[in-house]
């Protein structure tokens, strides 16, 4: 899907009339080719103040993202590119070339006060292209030289692969991870996750982190009311058998061109459970899709919302999901020196 873009002023409407019976034609648009565009930004960390957010500030070296999940809410973040938040966010990636330089810089700074980064905290950090690109694992190094501790979230296996990096920050303390898994039915991941790992993969890779020491959690997000929310005892349950240390989960949101998205891939993908999920939705939303209010937006609202809720924090407790997100050392950060070989001197 193609959604309008709410900053352009001009719109174009495609006309398939003519060409309806031409199935090489769509055949081809079908095929669309990824682009990854240089990002010549010479900011590299984002800090937020949202009262919903557990962390401060996160590193993105990646804007945009091919994994395609239909109820990403960065989706519109595409839209102050000129871009839409719908094939164009998942085709055209952003891709911050300098970031672990960048990083490097920033943490030169003689203003910073150590503090855990995030990494991603909007598009994932391991999409595909990080493979290649390495970009995720040079933010890590330069991290570790300047025993800078960092919180990573991702849904994709890759992130095993920086597993030698990883349990060496683990053993300064200075590294968590989570992994979101969304559901255990590989069907439906692929169909509402379609370019990340499978289920199975990111099981196997909260069991490999957590057997390298890396204290890792697991994001069962979102809760797709009418959906998956009946997976939640089975999510639970494999994840803490997995080696998990808690749970946590986020009440699907569809901001801005995130609801046409999601409803057109309810229609096309699962259009026989569509009206039980927007009747579920709309009653943990006060009516509505979606909400963006401060308080009820990760969790939502009614008493669906509210036996979601208690059956997540039931299974989470039974299966010894409650501890707390391990607390990072902030006390051996050591400033890295400039691009120029110096340290700041102010």
């Amino acid at each position: 899907m193609e959604p309008t873009n709410r900053f352009e002023s001009v719109r174009q409407e495609a006309d398939w009339e003519q060409i309806a019976a031409d199935d090489d034609f769509f055949a081809r648009r079908l095929a669309i080719a990824t682009e990854y565009l240089p990002d010549d930004t010479q900011g590299i960390v984002s800090e937020n103040d949202s009262p919903d957010i557990f962390f401060r500030y996160s590193l993105n070296p990646y804007r945009g993202c091919l994994h395609g999940c239909s109820y990403c809410y960065a989706r519109p973040s595409h839209e102050y590119l000129g871009m839409n938040a719908g094939l164009d966010f998942e085709s055209r990636i952003v891709v911050k070339q300098q970031a672990p330089q960048l990083f490097k810089e920033w943490l030169a700074r003689p203003k910073w006060q150590p503090e855990p980064i995030m990494l991603s905290g909007v598009t994932d950090c391991y999409q595909p292209v990080e493979r290649d690109l390495k970009l995720t694992r040079g933010c890590l190094e330069v991290a570790h030289a300047a025993r800078q501790p960092m919180r990573i979230i991702t849904k994709n296996a890759l992130v095993t692969r920086d597993l030698d990096l990883l349990s060496e920050m683990a053993k300064w303390n200075g590294i968590s991870v989570a992994i979101s898994v969304t559901t255990l039915d590989a069907e439906l991941a692929r169909k509402l996750e379609p370019r990340t790992s499978t289920p199975e993969a990111r099981l196997r890779a909260i069991a490999q982190l957590t057997a390298a020491g890396i204290p890792t959690s697991a994001m069962t997000a979102p809760i797709i009311p009418g959906l998956n929310d009946h997976e939640i005892p089975a999510l639970l349950q494999v994840v803490a058998e997995a080696g998990a240390i808690n749970a946590g989960y986020v009440m699907l949101r569809l901001p801005l061109a995130v609801e046409p998205i999601f409803l057109d891939w309810l229609e096309h993908a699962v259009p026989q459970q569509k009206d039980r999920v927007l009747s579920r939705l709309r009653s943990v939303r006060g009516g509505r899709l979606s909400s963006g209010q401060f308080g009820e937006r990760l969790r939502g609202t009614g008493e669906i919302a509210s036996q979601i809720n208690q059956t997540f924090q039931l299974f989470a407790k039974k299966y010894g999901l409650t501890r707390s997100w391990p607390e990072l050392n902030v006390a051996e950060f050591r400033p890295p020196t400039t691009k120029s070989g110096q340290k700041w001197l102010f």
